[in-house]
């Protein structure tokens, strides 16, 4: 039944990518001065989750690559390290500069001259730009002159309120891609290009896959996620030699776990804590939280970012629910 099971994986890069071909311009555009041995524009991307923000950085970036000498590229996603030596030694060992540097030991500013001293154009994409812990991380890149800024996030507002002045003047200047939710017949141009690349001909019906868009509701990632998740589904069972409707419904819950537990995977250190506390209760409230927190945490965040952590676990990538306000206000993991 299948026969690429990277292409179903949402994390693949696909050779196409359908229905962001305007967006792909207007990336491929401000990058482009790269290509002449120039700095490209800084951009900023927002979108929802599931709009394939990362893919159309990655894509780009990519198609780059192939037609440019002297250029790298390298990608950190900040929720799995905020700290601004996680960032930069995340983007220099990405782009494959500084194979000798260790993350642990070695002072930031080692990070920044690698990256400044390197002969190539550099390409920096940093996604969940908006839980940087230190705003002197963006200006940093910002006044490499070899280096150009991709940043990724879900709310633009959101991002702006929580930076530096200097740093969101210079924000404001950056080319802007704003990515909205697929609709449903886009969806099901999305699920039928990973199918045609990654299962045989005839292992799903049409009805499974607009019932798939149906159920995303304009997530990309989900709709992937759940279509693997069928795919496997039938390869277990013996009885079944197709992915229908039925089969979709039996293995909506099972994709959102394992997407779930995907974005619990990618945490850093402090937010996987945080996590971890509010998994193991079951429900915890906001002072128990912050106690086990402080008691565990080897040096623990200030309070207002460890409010800002649980603000994104929850609205932005749904790792957690909370109730109540105030002194009253408790967290939990929702149930699928």
């Amino acid at each position: 039944m299948i026969d690429n099971a990277r292409a179903l994986r949402p994390s693949h890069i696909p050779s196409d990518l359908h229905h962001r071909d305007a967006k792909i311009e207007q990336l491929a555009d401000a990058l482009r001065p790269i290509a002449d041995g120039d700095r490209g524009e800084n951009v900023l991307v927002f979108g929802p989750s599931g709009t394939g923000k990362t893919t159309l950085a990655k894509f780009v970036v990519q198609e780059l690559e192939r037609e440019t000498l002297d250029f790298r590229w390298g990608y950190h996603n900040c929720i799995s390290g905020s700290s601004k030596a996680a960032v930069l030694y995340g983007i220099m060992r990405d782009a494959g500069l500084g194979a000798d540097l260790r993350k642990a030991g070695s002072p930031t500013s080692e990070f920044i001259h690698r990256l400044r001293e390197s002969d190539r154009r550099v390409v920096a994409i940093i996604d969940e730009v908006d839980v940087l812990e230190d705003d002197t991380t963006l200006q940093a890149l910002y006044e490499l002159p070899n280096v150009t800024i991709v940043a990724i996030t879900i709310d633009e507002d959101d991002l702006f309120a929580h930076i530096d002045s200097r740093v969101r003047s210079r924000l404001r200047s950056a080319e802007t891609l704003r990515l909205e939710r697929f609709t449903h017949a886009q969806l099901v141009d999305i699920l039928q290009a990973r199918i045609r690349a990654g299962l045989r001909p005839g292992t799903i019906t049409s009805d499974a896959i607009h019932y798939t868009a149906d159920v995303a509701a304009g997530d990309a990632r989900e709709a992937i996620g759940i279509l693997r998740s069928a795919a496997r589904a039938v390869m277990r069972e013996n009885d079944r030699s197709q992915i229908t409707t039925a089969v979709v419904d039996d293995n909506r819950t099972a994709a959102r776990e394992e997407i779930h537990l995907d974005r619990v995977e990618d945490l850093g250190t402090h937010k996987r804590l945080l996590y971890d506390i509010i998994e193991a209760a079951g429900e915890v409230p906001a002072t128990e939280l912050h106690e086990a927190y402080e008691q565990r945490a080897q040096t623990p965040k200030a309070t207002s970012t460890r409010r800002r952590y649980l603000s994104n676990l929850e609205d932005k990538y749904g790792l957690i629910d909370s109730s109540g306000n105030g002194k009253g206000k408790a967290y939990a993991v929702p149930e699928f």
